[in-house]
């Protein structure tokens, strides 16, 4: 399932991000082929998604680079990186659809906005795009009256509108029921082959997408602490990396965050008013 590519598309070099005084992403260093389906997986909290927001420049690292097709992403002008935006797809985690307007009119947005293509080509592009995620049928339905999971692929239409070289997709699997999940899963990576992209998932779903990606980073205290094929983490023996493939509950993950120091009310005593 490995591209043959080599040739790189996207890259994060020794970025460092935080919040204020609290530092997310530390030193990472993150490569994405052309072609490939890459997963970037972790505990809750250890800056995937901040890697979605720094690669479309809604955040800008503190350190280090974000070279998309060889230029700077954080160097960029506004109109620059709006150009370079068009060259991305975005599927938000639930899908994020307008609900004032129609299945039909959601996945002619990006295409209206950016183009001025005369309204008998759009029409056939939306079409199009809405009969590879199999919702031609549901062209004139409106969000409210179909289901979450047929939400998910409305989105994912609307995505790929514009036939982006990148595919970004956050947490694509929450929320769905089994067949919806299988559904979504062969359908990146189907999109992905026919628009010859390159896809990056931000998941917590191990066995989907172990079964779609060609490479993982899996994150962990700001930086990437392993790397590889899916087979290649399956049979890992690293304790972090076994604790979330198994998803036990003991293990270098901790279920609480941790605080700066120890409050009374914490013990069960001292929370009444005085």
């Amino acid at each position: 399932m490995v591209s043959s590519s080599t040739e790189t598309l996207l890259e994060l070099r020794d970025v460092d991000f935080g919040y204020g005084d609290r530092l997310v992403l530390s030193n990472l260093n993150l490569r994405f082929k052309r072609g490939q389906v890459v997963a970037v997986m972790g505990g809750s909290g250890c800056g995937k998604t901040t890697v979605l927001r720094l690669i479309g420049g809604l955040v800008r690292a503190q350190r280090g680079q974000i070279l998309f097709q060889g230029q700077n992403v954080g160097q960029q002008t506004r109109e620059a990186l709006y150009a370079l935006r068009r060259k991305m797809g975005m599927l938000f985690q639930f899908g994020a659809l307008f609900t004032d307007m129609s299945v039909f009119e959601n996945v002619a947005f990006a295409l209206r906005e950016h183009t001025d293509l005369p309204e008998e080509l759009l029409r056939d592009l939306v079409l199009m795009k809405l009969n590879a995620v199999g919702l031609r049928g549901a062209r004139e339905l409106m969000p409210s009256e179909i289901s979450g999971g047929m939400a998910r692929r409305v989105a994912l239409a609307r995505a790929i509108a514009l036939d982006p070289e990148l595919m970004m997709y956050d947490e694509p699997f929450a929320g769905l029921d089994p067949i919806s999940l299988g559904i979504t899963a062969n359908l990146i990576r189907a999109l992905n082959q026919a628009l010859g992209a390159t896809s990056i998932l931000v998941t917590h779903d191990v066995p989907e997408s172990f079964a779609i990606a060609d490479y993982v980073y899996f994150l962990a205290n700001g930086g990437v602490h392993a790397e590889g094929t899916p087979a290649e983490l399956r049979a890992s023996t690293d304790p972090t990396v076994r604790q979330f493939i198994d998803g036990a509950p003991d293990g270098p993950f901790k279920f609480h965050y941790p605080s700066k120091a120890p409050l009374a009310a914490d013990f069960g005593f001292g929370g009444g008013r005085s």
